[in-house]
């Protein structure tokens, strides 16, 4: 048998999210946020259907995530958020990068002169995240200096919010604001209007002002939002479809008696004769360590717990109360069975981490299989 778990990706309900997100940031385009293979639902099937879809851009990390997209014929535009030192992967395969300092600025004008070409660039400004981009008190000199390099074309211009999905969005509005000065500014400066984009998934669901040319969600078109990690929030998130099932089988059910240690370090003992069922899924699978004895599964539609810690490969759930689970039966780690419905965001309260890590762990390390629904 195969290792794992297999990671069932509804694109209907992908459909359905970039819809709400369409919606919701009143018929913005959309820049869809693929990277990290489509936070682990598979960065080509998702993108072939999010581009049927009629998104007209993607973006992706790394220029290797990239590749990976034109290597299966996608031929869409694709934003490159965080450049890198291959230039000449942006000119081969076509792609956008996101600019942050004058240095990649200068590789990429140096290549597309030894190619007799112009190459398209976005620029990022750092407006108080504090992680990328032109930053400091010569922003707008840095990026005049960009825009006069020759070979390059300052198209787009963007930033990114730190904490747009708080009740208190103070902070957000400074950076829009710092965001716009500059904006202003250099559009000024050169008589040209900037393609300008900021908005992630949280910016869509509370800051309108924010919407700017485009928007840029990621975790809405996988059907969560990011409003549930702060519960001080009180905007209504509208209704996201989860795209991500995960499933795996029963390998095998042992009937133990009273006193029976589960698993490593016997951290579970049996209270009475019980049913324990084995899940070839473990932490190397990114079922974590932290639902040892702490989180539940899915079987027959009910819920049983999982008995003891979690190991590299296998999972134990205490199927006592699933009197009639038997071997071969299915198993949901994350998604619907029946009427009962586990989600990313309780694991991911379970783990004390958040849904996005929950959704890349599982589904980055499972066999993936795509359904449309009607």
């Amino acid at each position: 048998m195969n290792r794992g778990a297999i990671a069932e990706i509804n694109l209907s309900a992908i459909a359905h999210n970039l819809n709400v997100v369409r919606k919701t940031a009143n018929n913005r385009p959309v820049i869809a946020v693929v990277k990290a293979d489509a936070y682990g639902h598979g960065a080509v099937g998702v993108s072939r259907k999010l581009l049927q879809e009629g998104v007209p851009y993607l973006a992706v990390a790394y220029v290797g995530e990239a590749k990976k997209l034109r290597d299966e014929g996608i031929t869409a535009p694709i934003i490159v958020l965080f450049d890198g030192d291959d230039t000449k992967a942006f000119f081969d395969l076509a792609l956008i990068p996101v600019v942050y300092s004058k240095e990649t600025a200068a590789s990429l004008s140096s290549e597309a002169l030894k190619r007799k070409t112009v190459k398209k660039i976005h620029v990022k400004i750092d407006t108080g995240m504090g992680r990328l981009g032109l930053h400091g008190d010569t922003i707008i000199e840095d990026i005049m200096a960009i825009s006069e390099m020759p070979g390059i074309e300052i198209e787009g211009l963007l930033s990114h919010f730190s904490e747009a999905d708080l009740s208190d969005r103070s902070y957000a509005r400074l950076q829009l604001e710092r965001f716009t000065t500059i904006q202003i500014a250099i559009s000024r400066k050169v008589k040209k209007k900037f393609f300008s984009h900021m908005a992630n998934s949280a910016a869509v669901l509370t800051f309108k002002e924010a919407y700017l040319d485009a928007v840029r969600p990621g975790i809405m078109l996988y059907g969560y939002s990011p409003l549930s990690r702060n519960p001080e929030c009180k905007i209504p998130a509208p209704k996201l479809l989860p795209a991500m099932t995960i499933k795996s089988k029963l390998l095998c059910i042992r009937n133990v008696p009273p006193g029976t240690p589960i698993s490593y370090g016997r951290t579970f003992i049996a209270k009475r004769p019980s049913r324990i069922g084995v899940v070839p899924i473990g932490y190397a699978d990114g079922y974590s360590r932290l639902f040892s004895n702490n989180g539940e599964m899915l079987v027959r539609g009910k819920r049983v717990p999982v008995a003891g810690r979690v190991c590299m490969d296998l999972t134990m759930l205490d199927l006592t109360d699933a009197k009639n689970a038997k071997k071969n039966d299915e198993v949901v780690i994350l998604g619907r069975q029946a009427g009962e419905t586990i989600t990313a965001e309780e694991l991911a309260l379970k783990a004390n981490t958040i849904s996005y890590e929950i959704l890349t762990s599982l589904g980055s390390r499972a066999r993936r299989t795509y359904v449309e629904t009607d």
